[in-house]
């Protein structure tokens, strides 16, 4: 009995591609969606009013959403990295590239002061 061919491990599946990109593209806004109320919880904090700040929260919930999301579209990225196209690779890795980046300036900013 001849046995089928199995595909190559490190082939991405039909619609890898395209679920990467629609992730990437989620986590990037949700992250961007992050930096308005982050303004607007940081002018309510420095001005000392004792106004209810909704801002900073929202801002914690946009964020945290956008890890959740760029984590989820970081295990595919890495599970099928030799077999995606360089473009898909790097929109894959942009998010967590981002997470990485802010907890970087936000651990030298805490260092600094």
């Amino acid at each position: 009995m001849a046995e089928s061919p199995e595909p190559r491990s490190w082939e991405p599946p039909f619609g890898t591609q395209q679920r990467i990109r629609v992730r990437a593209i989620w986590a990037v806004a949700l992250f961007a969606a992050a930096v308005p109320p982050a303004i607007v919880g940081l002018g309510i904090v420095s001005s000392g009013s004792d106004e209810a700040n909704v801002a900073v929260p929202l801002a914690s919930g946009f964020w945290a959403l956008g890890f959740l999301v760029a984590l989820w579209v970081a295990f595919p990225t890495l599970r099928y990295w030799d077999g995606l196209p360089d473009t898909i690779r790097w929109m894959g890795a942009l998010p967590l590239l981002c997470v990485s980046l802010f907890l970087t300036v936000a651990l030298i900013a805490a260092l600094i002061q």
